[in-house]
């Protein structure tokens, strides 16, 4: 499988899994693995807002997903690269920069 990634800023929780043709995007599942080779299904077809173009089954099956990225992202989650041959399992996808905090300052009275 070979997973595109379309970044777009959004706070979303985000958990994909994957078992063969099949993806489990945040808990609904999705099975594509009734498509025959040189089909696609097209994104209008697919109802969820995770997916963000066709579904495409030449030598590999293809899907384009949608992946929130924080406020605080990486460059590889701006510009991600294509996930290809995905094991089964969780996918991993790009992680976001540490959070840094904001300095405190501790001000000192004088009386």
């Amino acid at each position: 499988m070979i997973i595109k990634l379309a970044p777009q800023r959004r706070d979303d929780a985000f958990l994909v899994e994957k078992n063969g043709a099949v993806l489990v995007i945040n808990g609904e599942e999705f099975d594509f693995s009734t498509m025959p080779a040189g089909s696609t299904l097209p994104r209008s077809a697919i109802t969820s807002e995770w997916f963000a173009g066709d579904v495409e089954y030449e030598d590999d099956l293809t899907v384009h997903i949608i992946m929130p990225v924080p406020a605080n992202y990486s460059p590889e989650q701006a510009y991600p690269v294509d996930l290809i041959d995905v094991p089964d399992g969780v996918v991993q996808f790009p992680k976001p920069l540490p959070e840094v905090l904001p300095p405190v300052f501790v001000m000192n009275e004088v009386l």
